[in-house]
């Protein structure tokens, strides 16, 4: 996570949006969590990610290699600024 103050609720909106906006279903997790739905503000939020913390973004399905890229990049983007 490159946000300084990690997914609170502006970075987590932008996050859920973009993931929504997938073709296909894309989940995040923290350590060894169980994953939540990165289309999902809440789920993003109650995930804890701080900044620093390193997530896992899965998933699967046609388009999900750019899928998982574009929202890999967003979430190692400084998202206070957007």
């Amino acid at each position: 996570m490159a946000s300084k103050v990690g997914l609170h609720a502006r970075p987590a909106a932008l996050v859920a949006k973009a993931a929504a906006a997938q073709p296909v279903p894309i989940t995040i997790r923290k350590d060894d969590t169980d994953p939540v739905a990165a289309g999902s503000i809440l789920g993003l939020m109650t995930l804890g990610a701080a900044h620093g913390d390193e997530v896992v973004l899965a998933a699967e399905g046609d388009g999900a290699e750019a899928a998982l890229d574009h929202i890999a990049q967003l979430v190692s983007s400084d998202l206070d600024n957007n």
